[in-house]
């Protein structure tokens, strides 16, 4: 067994318009890279490399509750040193604390010889992004953990994860610089919803799946609106109306709210039709005066992995 490993964990998009704690969606870029070391010290111990000035308490730090989850299954006493370098910025909507806690159980997976599923390192990471956002679900984790585009069909009474293959596909995703918080985003959320929209969210989200599975870029589009969640988050994202307006004028297939926003994505067949889209996007913050980040780059066939033993 290697004494430290290098991990990359992409972002990822979660709720992809009418999947609301169920679809998810790995991207190429950007990551979090991450180094774990196995100690003899029992616990945790967290430094970050970059300048959010996240805890490094691990009691409250999102990676470090999901290793101690990890090291509560763990029957000899060992521990972790744990050094983060974020590319995805907290509260950009891209799934940043499900990277995070990943990104570290998949590590410390490596460094134990790998005696954890997939599913079971789930588990432990939702531990982790229960803290950041106040409820416990793996929309996030689910991609981050498998990569492509997965379906999470239940959590109770046992986790159940599809991880499907993506046809071909390119993601633009523009950051505006406004803070919306996970926890206060789900709070106006309706708490009931009429059977008819209901409905209508139904076949989305069977549209949705069928589309990437035949790669049907039109019945992916036409599959993507969301009539429950979008419609009471859009005014939390100025602009957000104008930017899809844009971006399917640019050629992108559909997108909505990544996440709980301030992110937007949008599916596109091309790098340059998601490179053209990203750029209509961020005019429009540009022409509120909002300063926002463009990310481009593929759907990722692999969640998050080690790239470097020693």
């Amino acid at each position: 067994m290697p004494d430290s490993v290098l991990v990359h964990s992409p972002a990822t998009l979660s709720n992809l318009g009418c999947g609301f704690d169920v679809l998810g969606l790995a991207l190429g870029a950007p990551y979090d890279a991450i180094r774990l070391r196995r100690s003899q010290v029992p616990g945790v111990r967290i430094q970050h490399l970059d300048p959010y000035n996240l805890p490094t308490d691990p009691s409250r730090n999102v990676a470090g509750i999901a290793l101690l989850a990890l090291l509560q299954a763990v029957p000899e006493e060992t521990g972790f040193d744990v050094e983060i370098a974020k590319g995805i910025m907290p509260g950009s909507g891209v799934g940043s604390s499900a990277a995070s806690a990943v990104g570290v159980v998949v590590g410390a997976n490596a460094l134990l010889g790998g005696r954890f599923s997939k599913m079971e390192l789930v588990e432990f990471a939702m531990a982790g992004e229960a803290m950041a956002s106040g409820a416990r679900h793996a929309d996030n984790i689910a991609p981050a953990m498998f990569g492509g585009f997965t379906v999470v069909r239940a959590l109770e009474p046992r986790l159940d994860i599809m991880a499907l293959t993506a046809p071909p596909l390119w993601v633009a995703v523009v950051h505006p610089q406004i803070e919306i918080k996970t926890s206060e985003a789900r709070k106006v959320l309706p708490a009931t919803v009429p059977l008819g929209v209901a409905v209508r969210q139904w076949a989305n989200v069977a549209g949705l799946v069928s589309g990437f599975l035949t790669a049907d870029y039109e019945l992916i589009g036409r599959s993507l609106d969301d009539y429950i969640v979008e419609p009471v988050r859009q005014a939390l994202i100025p602009g957000l109306a104008e930017a899809r307006a844009r971006a399917l004028a640019a050629g992108a297939i559909g997108g909505g709210i990544s996440g709980s926003g301030p992110s937007i994505f949008m599916l596109n067949k091309t790098a340059q039709t998601a490179q053209a889209v990203g750029e209509a996007m961020g005019s429009v913050f540009a022409d509120l005066g909002i300063a926002y980040n463009i990310y481009v780059g593929p759907v990722a066939t692999e969640g998050a992995r080690v790239v470097l033993e020693s």
